[in-house]
């Protein structure tokens, strides 16, 4: 059984920005290991009751799940396959399967409707990503989420998706005892088995990945990213009963203040396309971030005995993101893409490298490729060793060390 409060983990969207996410948790792994070690009491047991997430976040998050009696191999798991991927487990990258579905796609953006009446051509997505599912079914052995429910390893799991039949976003959920479902505005909450459907829907980038058909209530419907119409990222694990939160994002919360980024020219295509990538994939954190801190400043002024007949409680919550900007670091890796897939993106305004780099805020959520994923692995580690005194205070683990945690190498 988990100690009260339940301690949740937030995972965000993000494509193959979600490599940060599992760069935090094998830092994670290795301060609890050293904070524990004199005792070896739960050092390698899974600290979240509840694992809550969003597109790439929530492949991320159903690994965990599936492997939460064994949560740091689970954690390793994810560090091996992270670091050592190409663009190709996850999507087409030769020219045949860019033909098929991107060069498609952007046809039918120019002249293509006139061969479209005729033709019937339809593609579906810039991308054809068929080669996820076999990645999925051996980084997440779905077969053992009952066990862990069953043995008391895992309190509940919630992934999200964004319904295009409806227009509303669904919270899918299992959990070990039955949670009422809740739902509010464009809101639903749906208890579920979760499968390979669910992570395939949650993680299908609008435009550039194709929808999954999923079921719900005896109707099948199209759906897509889990971070489309997603106003409250944090709901889920609220609902499911946990009081603290571990929320790993994906890009920066605040830009400096003044940064100015010139655009001498009209923005092409993939520029625009970025922006609206951040909007759907980071905006929407930060907001409900900003939300949570407000309401908890709120509570803090209330009596005591007013606070214990609200039903709104203050939330202790752990938040960390890049400390560097991910489209920057994409921009060093835009040669790391594959030619056919490079070619593709050319045609939308994606090119350069470095400081000339145009279109690199949508490229960063294409680029798994080990080069690029790396990186976010390593500033992922960096970026929470900087704050492990945050960490060890937040988790509780080895009171004693916490002036004299022994420095880990990054990796």
């Amino acid at each position: 059984m988990f100690e009260q409060p339940l301690t949740g983990l937030v995972l965000s969207g993000g494509g193959a920005r979600a490599a940060y996410q599992v760069g935090v948790l094998q830092a994670l792994v290795q301060l609890r290991r050293r904070a524990l070690e004199p005792t070896g009491e739960g050092a390698s047991s899974n600290p979240f009751g509840v694992i809550c997430g969003t597109s790439a976040g929530a492949i991320n998050a159903t690994a965990l799940a599936c492997g939460a009696d064994r949560f740091d191999a689970a954690v390793d798991d994810l560090v091996t396959v992270w670091s050592g991927f190409s663009a190709d487990q996850v999507y087409r990258a030769d020219s045949v399967g860019v033909v098929r579905t991107g060069a498609r796609w952007l046809t039918m953006l120019s002249i293509g409707w006139i061969i479209a009446r005729w033709r019937r051509i339809r593609p579906r997505s810039l991308l054809d990503n068929s080669p996820l599912a076999g990645l999925l079914q051996r980084l997440v052995p779905l077969e053992r989420l009952p066990a862990m429910f069953a043995g008391g390893y895992l309190h509940a799991l919630a992934v999200t998706a964004s319904s295009y039949s409806s227009g509303e976003h669904f919270t899918f959920y299992d959990s070990a005892v039955p949670i009422e479902p809740w739902q509010r505005s464009s809101r639903v909450a749906a208890p579920s088995t979760i499968g390979l459907s669910h992570l395939l829907a949650s993680s299908a980038i609008p435009f550039v990945f194709p929808a999954a058909n999923l079921s719900h209530a005896g109707q099948s419907g199209w759906f897509g990213d889990g971070s489309m119409r997603q106003t409250a990222p944090l709901s889920p694990a609220i609902h499911l009963g946990a009081r603290r939160l571990l929320i790993i994002g994906a890009g920066r919360m605040n830009e400096p203040a003044g940064r100015v980024m010139p655009l001498p020219d009209y923005p092409t295509l993939a520029q625009i396309a970025g922006h609206a990538m951040s909007s759907i994939f980071l905006d929407a954190l930060a907001v409900d971030i900003e939300r949570m801190r407000r309401i908890n400043r709120t509570l803090a002024l209330l009596p005591a005995s007013v606070l214990a007949d609200s039903a709104l409680k203050p939330l202790e919550a752990l938040v960390i993101s890049p400390s560097q900007r991910l489209d920057d670091i994409a921009s060093r890796h835009l040669g790391s893409l594959p030619g056919p897939v490079r070619a593709l993106l050319r045609g939308v305004g994606v090119g350069g490298s470095g400081v000339d780099a145009r279109g690199s805020a949508l490229a960063s959520y294409l680029l798994f490729e080990a080069p690029y994923t790396q990186e976010l692995l390593a500033l992922g580690h960096a970026d929470t060793l900087a704050r492990r005194h945050e960490v060890l205070q937040f988790f509780g683990w080895g009171a004693a060390q916490r002036t004299a945690v022994p420095d880990i190498p990054i990796p």
